[in-house]
């Protein structure tokens, strides 16, 4: 009996892990944090300045205006199949003329409940659904993250250790280490920041392990058996500006754009070649008072065929919109991305939510919150 529609999950699953392996290994880790910067289009290096920087530019750390923050995000793409989450926590260590800041992220990205059918059929042919059981295929990324302000206050510097963890239920699993390293100047209304991703390069190593049955149905399937190996994730650099200007009394606009540049082989992105590559995302930010924030971006330029005519090519980009609201001590973001293309349209909701903890002053005879 041919099982090859027993196999759906799974090989999908092992197709994306060994079809990108070398270019985009690790590409979950550039989908990003926060409902602000999704919102933005991921324009953040040279503005972000909360808890997100840990993983956008950990240099940005030290815009932290408390001696705690945490904070959280849920997105669910792909009309709910995966699940997206990212929880943070940040805290001042240092608080003279140079205060330096220390931060922890998880960010998780799974599919779970996915039917292992491997073990439907039994040796003799009969179907046995007692024997379909769920497993989870899922991408673990922690983040360590410090920074500390310059002798030269306009100037941050900051670095994230990160370890990724990627699963595929028991079959097969994978460790890696890298580290990314940022800066940022601030002077006036003007941000500027440059971050380094996977300056060491990032690898991967994959590990795997099937049982004699599983072996023999994908060779029955005409699939590959997956074999141990090493994915690298190699260096890339992102610049970015930001602009701050005011529209009135209350109000406040923030133009920023990223180039974020990579020369692992050609790429389908605004300014393509085979040994540079420059993909753009811009983002802009209306804030009123400090309490309610709009923000519009644009990111992911591409050139796609054109569905009449195949010889001509069309640019496409991903439009994002989000909207902020600051509580006191709470901010909550969220943001409506379109993760899909010209042809199909998928929306997703993202939400997010940051926490400043004050620390209690200790007065004779009372206490209180700073």
């Amino acid at each position: 009996m041919q099982r090859q529609f027993f196999l759906p999950g799974i090989l999908l699953v092992l197709a994306i892990q060994t079809a990108f392996s070398q270019k985009y290994s690790n590409d979950f880790l550039a989908i990003g944090v926060g409902a602000r910067a999704h919102g933005m289009s991921g324009a953040q290096t040279a503005l972000v300045g909360d808890i997100t920087a840990g993983y956008w530019n950990p240099a940005g750390l030290t815009g932290i205006n408390a001696p705690i923050q945490i904070g959280a995000m849920h997105a669910e793409w792909f009309v709910g199949v995966s699940q997206y989450d990212y929880l943070a926590f940040a805290k001042q260590i240092n608080r003279g003329e140079q205060p330096s800041y220390l931060a922890f992220s998880l960010i998780r990205l799974g599919i779970d409940n996915i039917p292992y059918t491997i073990n439907l059929v039994n040796p003799d042919g009969s179907v046995n659904y007692d024997n379909v059981t769920p497993f989870s295929a899922a991408d673990y990324a922690f983040l360590g993250s410090y920074a500390r302000k310059m002798r030269n206050p306009a100037f941050s510097v900051g670095a994230s250790f990160k370890v990724v963890r990627r699963v595929i239920g028991d079959i097969g699993s994978s460790w890696g280490f890298g580290a990314d390293v940022g800066l940022q100047y601030r002077k006036g209304p003007w941000m500027l920041g440059l971050m380094g991703r996977d300056l060491t390069t990032t690898f991967n190593a994959w590990s795997f392990t099937l049982s004699d049955r599983e072996k023999e149905v994908f060779t029955s399937t005409n699939n590959e058996i997956p074999k141990s190996n090493t994915e690298i994730t190699r260096p890339r650099f992102v610049l970015g500006a930001a602009y701050r200007t005011r529209l009135g009394e209350k109000t406040t606009l923030l133009p920023a754009i990223d180039l974020e540049m990579t020369t692992d082989g050609q790429r389908n992105v605004l300014v393509s070649s085979s040994s540079f590559n420059l993909d753009p995302r811009i983002g802009v930010e209306a804030d009123y008072n400090n309490v309610v924030q709009l923000r519009v971006g644009a990111g992911n330029f591409q050139r796609v065929k054109k569905d009449f005519n195949p010889d001509a090519e069309k640019l496409t980009l991903q439009p994002n919109f989000g909207v902020g609201l600051r509580l006191g001590r709470v901010q909550v973001d969220y943001a409506l991305t379109d993760i899909g293309n010209v042809s199909q349209v998928l929306y997703s909701h993202i939400f997010s939510l940051r926490l400043d903890i004050r620390e209690r002053r200790k007065d004779s005879g009372s206490s209180g919150e700073m």
